[in-house]
């Protein structure tokens, strides 16, 4: 075609304050770096930790050993066309601490947010986002947090580095929290049980695929998704999801970046009444394929790798009234309003929730615990999200109260009950494995122009 799709980011209101259409201006068309998800696949992340400690400590009972003080480290690792992530995430960290600050901190204390040197520069999250402390070398930022006496660490974005963080992290009995990290793979990294992220797995979009599919009408249904980690797990669950929602799986058909056209003609023998389209830097030439195939319109769901804005670079009303999902939540007004008012020219909200509800899970799971150390945090941030419990001691059997703020769950823990933290992003609800068990996603619907406007809302939830 030649002409270049544009990816879409999370979306960010010029004006917090006004109450403009949802279809509005709120989406900022920013060119999201395909090496963001690449190291995934690279990674074989069913490989075993370095010297990760025995166990899960998710689930484990530990003797207290803080100082008093409670620090929380932030890694960000972004550079290129996905550096506007630093900001967004660094203006949640501080935005938070600051909320944690204003409602007492840990102990009557200052939480401390690392690296002091980068977060403390100025009062703009993009000035301290470009400071040195920050670098590409996740490793490197690791042990810088750790020689600051780090008790928790927010971070990394990026899945690919994620191995690298949690290698230092867990031999140290440092809970590692993400706010982006989305390859399945992670799910089973051996961190000796010190590794969290608030962000969705990438195959738990595949109960939302198939549950639109469905809820449009279509009896049976395929799949065409690219070679690779993202394509085979995502693909695979909308597969289950669909069958347990009573359709017809027809097939799952894979095809490599470029080279769509006989996967899509397979598709097509099948006589599916929905195609989900699971791909990134292919799907546009797999959409291609499927609209010369006759596959159009309202039969084609897109996967979150493969939602953006393609315009003139489909045939005209190709994509009319096709469906596609990206996670996360509209940020409220209030939200939008703490982040520029620390940093007044953040242009995106992209993981700012998730970033945002790390770190206050961290420091509530340090009052729950009554102990700054991270192996207290991490043996009570399931607990305090909502999630799994232990099987003994008060995390075990004391009965849990919902909280929207670190200040509201506070006063829980001042009575006889636990806090059940649900934030910014939506319910939380950690599992064994570190993983949130409730996810939310946008739904977005395309117009003859090939533009997605925003449509809906789904959740995808599942018993911790």
């Amino acid at each position: 075609m030649g002409v270049a799709a544009t990816r879409l980011s999370r979306p960010f209101r010029a004006k917090p304050f006004e109450a403009e259409p949802l279809e509005g201006r709120w989406f900022r068309l920013i060119s999201l770096a395909a090496p963001l998800f690449a190291g995934c696949a690279a990674l074989a992340l069913g490989l075993a930790g370095c010297s990760a400690p025995i166990g899960n400590a998710r689930l484990s009972s530990v003797t207290p050993g803080g100082d008093g003080v409670l620090r929380i480290g932030v890694i960000l690792d972004n550079a290129g066309s996905s550096a506007f992530l630093n900001e967004s995430e660094l203006a949640a960290a501080k935005l938070a601490v600051k909320q944690i600050n204003d409602a007492g901190g840990y102990k009557g204390h200052p939480v401390e947010l690392l690296p002091a040197s980068a977060v403390n520069e100025g009062s703009s999250a993009s000035q301290g986002a470009s400071a040195a402390a920050f670098t590409a070398d996740t490793a490197a930022q690791a042990k810088a947090l750790l020689a600051a006496h780090a008790d928790v660490v927010v971070g990394p974005t990026d899945s690919s580095h994620a191995p690298a963080a949690i290698d230092v992290m867990a031999p140290a009995r440092i809970p590692l929290i993400s706010p982006a990290n989305t390859a399945s793979g992670l799910s089973s990294y051996r961190s000796g049980g010190f590794y969290f992220r608030t962000s969705a797995t990438d195959a738990a979009q595949g109960s939302v695929l198939a549950k639109l599919a469905h809820d449009a009408g279509a009896k049976r249904l395929s799949v065409l998704h690219e070679a690779g980690d993202y394509g085979i797990r995502v693909s695979g669950a909308v597969m289950d999801a669909a069958r347990n929602l009573g359709m017809d799986a027809v097939s799952n058909v894979e095809f490599a970046a470029g080279k769509a056209a006989p996967a899509a003609a397979s598709i097509k023998s099948g006589t599916p009444d929905a195609v989900v389209v699971v791909a990134r830097g292919g799907a546009q030439g797999a959409l291609a394929e499927l609209l010369n195939a006759g596959l159009s319109g309202k039969k084609l769901l897109l996967s979150d790798g493969a939602i953006r804005q393609y315009g003139t670079a489909l045939g005209a009303g190709g994509l009319d009234g096709a469906r596609g999902i990206l996670p996360g939540v509209f940020p409220s007004v209030e939200f939008q309003a703490g982040l520029t008012g620390i940093d007044p020219k953040l242009k995106d909200t992209t993981y700012a929730a998730e970033t945002y509800d790390a770190v206050t899970l961290a420091a509530l799971a340090a009052a729950a615990a009554n102990d700054d150390a991270g192996a207290s945090i991490a043996a009570w941030l399931t607990t305090v999200s909502g999630g799994v419990r232990p099987t003994s001691g008060d995390a075990a059997s004391k009965e849990r109260t919902s909280c929207a703020s670190y200040k509201d769950c506070v006063e829980v823990l001042k009575g006889a009950k636990l806090p059940d933290y649900d934030g910014e992003s939506g319910t939380i609800g950690f599992d064994a494995n570190g993983d949130v068990t409730s996810s939310n996603y946008m739904v977005f619907t395309y117009g003859a122009d090939n533009t997605a406007r925003v449509s809906g809302k789904e959740t995808a939830s599942r018993t911790p």
